[in-house]
């Protein structure tokens, strides 16, 4: 994870608080739109990103598996994001070392098309129990990321990255409160 003067990129973005608690990064994550990788605080904008990423994980083992969760925690817009969080996508059952196309898409992927301010799109990783444990919600709005890692055994994430995203003309910061 990258940091700024020692405070990691996640708590700095309030990723960690608003979608995850304090973790350790245990293994590796990847994600990349078209042949530009995801780093903490990447911008991109919604034509950028139109076509699910590849996600490649690593890990150890292909008998573990893993779920991945991406939602948007500023929907629908960061001033108000009275449905936080919104589930853009989930995939379970990828093995370790792979990617996700290995794995089991359960919400199928569903691009970010934010209308007012600027988006944290969180990709979270979670290392299952076993395989085929971990089930697909009934709902996109107001998902929680925690409460899902609870209600599945999933404990903490092993890794997370999150970019920026904002309306394809918008300009500007993201919005302090």
């Amino acid at each position: 994870m990258s940091s700024i003067r020692g405070r990691d990129t996640l708590e700095l973005s309030g990723v960690i608080s608003d979608v995850l608690d304090p973790f350790t990064r245990s293994i590796s994550l990847c994600v990349v739109y078209n042949h530009r990788g995801v780093i903490n605080g990447t911008n991109l904008r919604p034509s950028q990103i139109t076509n699910q990423p590849r996600v490649e994980i690593g890990g150890n083992g292909l008998s573990t598996f893993y779920t991945l969760i991406v939602v948007d925690p500023d929907a629908p817009s960061p001033s108000n994001p009275n449905l936080r969080e919104y589930l853009h996508w989930l995939v379970t059952d990828i093995p370790a070392t792979t990617g996700v196309t290995f794995g089991n898409e359960v919400i199928c992927y569903e691009s970010p098309r934010p209308s007012m301010g600027i988006h944290r799109i969180v990709f979270s990783l979670f290392r299952q129990l076993g395989r085929e444990t971990v089930y697909a919600p009934n709902w996109r709005q107001n998902f929680n990321t925690r409460q899902f890692a609870e209600l599945y055994n999933l404990g903490s994430p092993v890794a997370a990255v999150y970019f920026n995203c904002q309306r394809e003309n918008g300009t500007g910061g993201r919005r302090c409160e």
